[in-house]
């Protein structure tokens, strides 16, 4: 099944910085630069196929941003043959207010004095199981013990964040047991 990924929220996460490192990695050549550097023209040419182009946004604050960045999530699943929802989850590096549904897989020993600590969720990003750490504190701590004492799924919202492939939930918020 193809799908196409036409969130604009979600889109207007991508970070040209990492899509410009994914398309430097896997052979792309900037070409050319428009628009008083807002956008940056790319090309690839594969064997006998036809030669590929994307323009790449530079600025957030353009209007069409998200439209391009569905048109090069469009580009790329032709050219690596992966869906969009595979490669939009390498470029997402920062997605604020996200919620999602999950498990607790791990808690950390807390300090003696404290009542937090961090705990690692087990959840689901864009159709991917991921694992997700997060710190908690007071009466989100008990609950989560509680959640991952009684493996019962657990629903959160905070701003989810990309560092070096692996997720972290920042300002966790409306942490609950999920009644299914």
């Amino acid at each position: 099944m193809k799908v196409s990924i036409k969130d604009s929220q979600i889109l207007k996460t991508v970070n040209p910085d990492v899509l410009q490192a994914h398309l430097l990695a896997t052979g792309w050549h900037e070409t050319g630069r428009i628009y008083n550097d807002t956008g940056a023209i790319w090309r690839l040419k594969k064997d006998a196929a036809p030669e590929y182009e994307i323009l790449l946004p530079l600025q957030y604050s353009l209007g069409d941003y998200a439209e391009r960045i569905s048109d090069i999530l469009n580009t790329l699943e032709v050219v690596e043959n992966r869906d969009q929802v595979e490669i939009l989850s390498e470029f997402l590096t920062n997605y604020p207010n996200f919620t999602f549904l999950g498990i607790v897989v791990q808690i950390a020993t807390p300090p003696i004095d404290q009542l937090s600590g961090e705990i690692t969720l087990l959840c689901s990003i864009f159709e991917k199981l991921q694992e997700v750490k997060t710190e908690l504190a007071n009466n989100d701590y008990i609950l989560a013990i509680k959640a991952y004492q009684e493996r019962l799924p657990i629903r959160c919202t905070g701003d989810l964040v990309k560092v070096n492939n692996h997720f972290l939930l920042k300002n966790p918020q409306n942490f609950q047991i999920d009644n299914l």
